[in-house]
């Protein structure tokens, strides 16, 4: 049975702002080859997107009650690396998504968090 596994790519957003020469082809090209390595071996990616740059990012702080929660602009951490965009991956090879994560974007300057999504038990 295959799982869903979540990849976060973590990337400097601004290198984006000013990409040097062929940094966005290049990119897009690690994605392209990253989406048909996992077609040719199995794993279904079965969504993901590219995210806005992180200082469009809303975060809502809950409070005891509706009205006391807190919702501020931009991230809620400062780092140099943020979630640039995400993948959903079905796969019955965990192991060998990451190896295909590790060919499809090796000399990138990206990093690949993966996490396996929790199976939401429905009612029978």
């Amino acid at each position: 049975m295959s799982t869903e596994h979540i990849i976060l790519i973590h990337d400097d957003e601004s290198a984006w702002e000013n990409p040097a020469p062929g940094l966005r082809e290049a990119t897009f090209a690690r994605h392209e080859e990253f989406t048909r390595l996992c077609d040719a071996r199995g794993h279904r990616i079965t969504g993901g997107a590219e995210l806005h740059r992180s200082t469009t990012a809303r975060t809502v702080r809950p409070g005891a009650t509706a009205d006391q929660a807190l919702v501020t602009d931009g991230p809620f951490t400062e780092l140099v690396e943020q979630v640039g965009g995400f993948y959903t991956v079905e796969t019955d090879d965990p192991d060998d998504l990451l190896r295909v994560l590790a060919e499809a974007f090796a000399g990138s300057p990206e990093t690949f968090e993966v996490r396996t999504a929790v199976a939401a038990d429905v009612p029978a």
